[in-house]
């Protein structure tokens, strides 16, 4: 490829209400925010928030005749789309064209995350991707929250993963074996790849996990916003209901 995918540069969410979603996910979680703006073309308010390496974008419907939000009115608040940041996203996309990959957008466009473009869902198994190459260097924002996995749902996670190595690049991530793959930069962001029987038939993407290298002020700030949770030896998960529509695992982790 000639725009290469260097890290997962953020995760969608879509959410009824931006500035109600701040209180778990910037307030509670402590992710500061990075840009929030008003995208009149996807008919959305959009924020990202820092997590690490990665970040954490929030979407809010405008208008009830947008793609985000029949989301919404259809599945409800929940994991949107993920987007790999690329180094050049003209000529990736062209690289796809050529292949006759689907795609949403044939042509990159300027978005929240800068220069971005939308691969069709049925070209990354149900999935929908988005690549993106910021204006610039950004500068890694300090967070006591951060970006660790997405977890994706397949039927057959080895052909998933197949995909995706063909599409982005992706270097595969050692794991025990078993059906399985994972698919990333170790010791950063990173894809799993489960079969759908191990987490309810569910298939795309199905869950969000972070890490938190200083767990007492965070699980002291989510016992303050009183959430359904359940707390582990130095993890914890919070429920769908309370983290607007989002499996999320937490865990006490170090990044190398």
């Amino acid at each position: 490829m000639t725009g290469t995918v260097t890290n997962i540069h953020h995760v969608g969410i879509v959410v009824r209400d931006l500035h109600r979603a701040y209180r778990f996910w910037r307030d509670t979680l402590g992710l500061p925010l990075v840009k929030e703006a008003e995208l009149a073309d996807q008919g959305v308010r959009a924020a990202l928030l820092a997590a690490g390496d990665s970040e954490i974008e929030l979407l809010e419907p405008l208008s009830p005749d947008t793609g985000v939000a029949r989301f919404l009115a259809s599945r409800g608040e929940g994991l949107h789309h993920l987007c790999f940041r690329t180094s050049h996203v003209d000529h990736h996309l062209e690289q796809l064209k050529a292949r006759k990959v689907a795609l949403l957008d044939t042509a990159a466009r300027d978005g929240l995350a800068g220069r971005i473009a939308f691969l069709h869902p049925k070209a990354c198994h149900g999935v929908l991707v988005e690549l993106a190459t910021p204006p610039g260097a950004e500068a890694v924002v300090e967070s006591p929250v951060r970006f660790k996995r997405l977890v994706i749902g397949c039927r057959a996670p080895q052909e998933t993963a197949h995909t995706y190595r063909s599409l982005f690049d992706l270097p595969d991530v050692e794991i025990n074996g078993g059906p399985r793959t994972m698919l990333g930069w170790a010791g950063g962001s990173t894809l799993l790849m489960v079969p759908a029987s191990e987490v309810g038939g569910m298939e795309g993407m199905v869950a969000l996990s972070m890490v938190a290298p200083d767990m007492p002020p965070l699980i002291a700030r989510l016992e303050a916003f009183g959430p359904a949770m359940l707390l582990g030896a130095g993890e914890l998960t919070v429920e769908p209901q309370s983290s607007h529509g989002v499996h999320l695992h937490i865990s006490r982790w170090h990044f190398p």
